[in-house]
């Protein structure tokens, strides 16, 4: 036994060690989602009985109002979300300076990093009451009648995603900042003695230094965009009249109280090809680039 182990045992380690993990989850991640997709061809409530219907939640959902206005939301988050990495890698750079005073900034800058988003989510609700909030305080100080909007179906998205970008550029700004402590001042050094400074110092010596880092962070935004939930169920609850509702809430609206969780299912299936469609893209593109520029 001892010389079979000995002489499998470079393949064996890594087998046993990775055994649990991937038991994991092939049962809770995709055994789940297989099961999600099935329940999303039947009428069910949840509990009782199933019936089957075909693609008929997928029919009833592409006609859904409230299905066009979700998935118009999460294209906004998509797009505003984006701004995270950007946002963030302007203030790593920033912050990325050997100053003794630099500290208490960072640690000003990493406070919604280790917020729950329900409590963000509560905050921004104070902060954007019409009565009492400090949005409202300062444009009462500047003469401007305050706008609850919260309540305004034009505004309250925008609203929302401000709020979850808050937390998501602190996010981005940690990767970013390990990221730059991970780069050859060497090279940076040599770009200096040839000539390059400002923007092209950055785009030709640091920027493809964080490439990794600017992947990870723009795949975990993405996903972060497409999944809110909590920031809307704490600040709107979907509302005024479904019009922050993404395609997530509207999920679990439908499957907790209206009581229809084949329905649910069909908007998380739907939820999850358009995740998987826009990652899969994303890698495609970036393997594509990696490959020219080898």
């Amino acid at each position: 036994m001892r010389q079979l182990w000995l002489r499998h045992q470079s393949w064996l380690t890594p087998a046993l060690l990775l055994f649990l993990p991937v038991l994991l989850f092939g049962t809770v991640i995709v055994a789940s989602a297989v099961q999600s997709v099935w329940f999303g061809f039947f009428d069910w409530d949840g509990t009782g009985p199933k019936t089957w219907v075909g693609l008929g939640n997928y029919r009833e959902l592409f006609g859904d109002p409230q299905f066009l206005v979700s998935l118009k939301n999460n294209v906004i988050w998509l797009v505003l979300f984006l701004l995270a990495p950007v946002i963030g890698l302007a203030l790593a750079l920033f912050l990325n300076q050997n100053l003794p005073e630099i500290r208490v900034v960072k640690a000003v800058f990493f406070i919604p990093l280790v917020l729950a988003h329900v409590i963000i989510g509560v905050v921004f609700a104070w902060f954007y009451d019409p009565t009492f909030g400090l949005l409202a305080m300062a444009a009462r100080a500047i003469g401007v009648t305050p706008v609850a909007i919260l309540s305004n179906e034009h505004l309250v998205t925008f609203g929302i995603i401000v709020a979850a970008l808050w937390a998501q550029v602190a996010f981005c700004l940690v990767l970013f900042l390990a990221g730059l402590s991970q780069i050859d001042h060497e090279l940076v050094a040599a770009g200096r003695l040839d000539g390059a400074t400002g923007w092209r110092l950055f785009r030709f010596i640091v920027l493809p230094q964080l490439k990794s880092v600017t992947f990870v962070s723009a795949i975990i935004t993405v996903i972060m965009s497409l999944r809110n939930f909590d920031m809307i169920s704490v600040m709107t609850q979907g509302g005024p009249y479904g019009r922050s509702t993404v395609l997530a809430y509207q999920m679990y609206d439908a499957t907790i109280f209206s009581y229809r969780a084949g329905y649910g299912a069909a908007i998380a299936t739907v939820l999850f090809a358009i995740m998987s469609i826009y990652i899969g893209w994303f890698l495609v593109h970036t393997l594509r680039e990696e490959r020219r520029r080898r």
